[in-house]
């Protein structure tokens, strides 16, 4: 099966490729989309939803993961985040995946085993998990953080079903 993972943000908007063959992970690709603080707000969502479309049919997953929006300080940054999410989702669903959605503890929790875990914790991890991945930075790397815990769940899910 092949995970996209999503670590969604208006500047910069993470992804990660992973296939998961049972509880076995392989590193495909990962990357990150930048979108322009100059240009305005409907054309930053419009370059976000085309690259996020190229990279759907680029690789053809068979699932998506997102990382659920968390409220900052700033109710500005907040909103601002909140459309990126809301261009990922709309672009995995309309590719007619089956989408994930992740808090972002509960992704520590499955990528580290607790969900206090320093980002830096979560990005060791990612590497020991995904060996041989060169990681296109820190959002690239939460991303493949968040399409881990997707397969995590995805595999749990099948062997509760078997039972």
């Amino acid at each position: 099966m092949i995970i996209l993972g999503l670590d969604p943000g208006l500047g910069t908007t993470g992804w990660g490729v992973i296939a998961a063959d049972g509880n076995r992970l392989s590193h495909i690709a990962n990357g990150h989309i930048r979108t322009d603080a100059a240009t305005p707000l409907p054309q930053r969502l419009v370059t976000l939803h085309a690259a996020l479309t190229d990279l759907l049919l680029q690789h053809r997953p068979d699932g998506a993961a997102v990382e659920e929006v968390f409220v900052n300080a700033n109710p500005r940054s907040t909103l601002k985040l909140g459309q990126a999410r809301g261009v990922a989702l709309l672009a995995a669903a309309t590719s007619g995946l089956t989408l994930g959605e992740y808090a972002p503890t509960l992704v520590k929790k499955a990528v580290v085993g607790t969900g206090g875990a320093e980002k830096a914790q979560v990005h060791a991890m990612v590497a020991r998990l995904l060996p041989g991945a060169k990681i296109a930075g820190a959002d690239a790397a939460d991303a493949l953080a968040v399409a881990i815990t997707h397969a995590h769940h995805l595999a749990s899910a099948r062997a509760l079903s078997r039972r």
